[in-house]
């Protein structure tokens, strides 16, 4: 089969700034690749070219087998999109948000697909609350969930963690985690190394307008010099006690 996200020397400028100088990249169907780079690296650039919301200025992509360029239509039918800021509707219910994207998208038994979804990310509780209720962890969720109203095979999580706390991001690598389990081929944007070790299958990482390397964990480690064993007395991060201390499970969010 072939992969479901195909890309080949896709360049990008706005005037004289070169954001994307000839990307490279192929994602398989199923798989979770993470693209990692700095602030201004061109990762949003590049989610938005094969978003169809920008056109590259050389370059070919495909995403699900569609040429970006010439089958745009038939690339957004086969993708979902979730930002960097989650787009719910804070004056709707969890259960109004999610009916109101399937209507959009012309399925029928709209009100059971929202329940299905509700009840698969835990929200079900929260269902007939207005969204501006939500945690931020909640909200995340939410957003992900309506990403997936119409079972598109390809999704792009454009740095869904930004600005959660740890026991939400870490509901939100579950989430994630059981996408790619399901076959959803997931495309992630993120700064936070610790999140591309948790996900990924592949990480990519992009560099002054190119991918400079593009591997499985495993391979990254290799590229540096083998480490050295030493005794270290290893004591929690702050993270461990917080999650200790509050719980990891999220049962007490809502």
């Amino acid at each position: 089969m072939t992969a479901a996200i195909q890309v080949r020397g896709l360049t990008k400028a706005y005037g004289d700034l070169e954001v994307l100088r000839g990307v490279d990249l192929e994602v398989a169907r199923g798989s979770i690749v993470a693209l990692l780079g700095a602030n201004g690296a061109g990762k949003t650039t590049l989610v938005k070219i094969l978003a169809t919301l920008l056109r590259a200025d050389d370059g070919s992509s495909a995403v699900n087998g569609f040429d970006v360029a010439s089958r745009a239509a038939d690339v957004r039918a086969s993708i979902s999109l979730t930002g960097q800021f989650a787009a719910v509707d804070e004056v709707l219910t969890g259960r109004e948000n999610l009916v109101l994207v399937a209507r959009l998208r012309h399925l029928s038994d709209v009100g059971a697909i929202a329940d299905g979804l509700l009840e698969r990310f835990g929200l079900a509780d929260a269902a007939d609350r207005a969204v501006s209720g939500y945690s931020g962890g909640m909200r995340r969720r939410l957003d992900i969930a309506m990403s997936l109203v119409g079972e598109p095979p390809v999704i792009f999580l454009d740095e869904p963690t930004t600005g959660l706390d740890p026991r939400a991001r870490i509901d939100v690598w579950r989430d994630i985690r059981q996408l790619a389990e399901q076959g959803t081929t997931v495309l992630l944007t993120t700064q936070y190394l610790d999140e591309a070790e948790q996900l990924a299958d592949r990480i990519a990482i992009l560099h002054d307008g190119r991918i400079i390397v593009d591997g499985t964990l495993a391979e990254l480690k290799a590229l540096l010099p083998p480490a050295t064993v030493e005794y270290v007395e290893k004591q929690p991060t702050l993270e461990e006690v917080f999650l200790t201390l509050v719980g990891a499970d999220g049962e007490d969010e809502r």
